[in-house]
């Protein structure tokens, strides 16, 4: 999806204001003949920027903050699953080890 796409289907969003987000980094999507070329996660990412500008109005700082905190626990959460899936794999006497170790008095349930 371009730019003009973008802007058609993300309400009260201007070209310009989207452009500067492309190059303020808020929103990264992929280059493709010059061009960003926006994916359906970044299309979620436009409508969480324009929901923290407007609805919520938080000025540049804060949301560059905001948008790092949840880049940093959206890595976290992935580190976890790749985590929990080789556990997972693990024989349930070193699962059970494994998750005494944590505290857990059963397995976490998945998700």
């Amino acid at each position: 999806m371009r730019i003009d796409e973008v802007v058609t289907v993300v309400d009260s969003l201007s070209r310009e204001e989207l452009t500067v987000w492309v190059e303020s980094g808020w929103v990264r999507p992929r280059e493709s003949a010059g061009e960003p070329e926006f994916d359906e996660v970044d299309l979620a990412r436009v409508r969480l920027v324009r929901e923290l500008r407007r609805d919520m109005e938080l000025d540049d700082e804060a949301l560059l903050l905001v948008l790092n905190l949840l880049d940093r626990m959206h890595g976290v959460r992935a580190q976890m699953r790749r985590l929990a899936e080789a556990v997972s794999r693990q024989p349930e006497e070193v699962r059970r080890a494994v998750f005494g170790a944590c505290g857990f008095a059963e397995e976490p349930p998945e998700g």
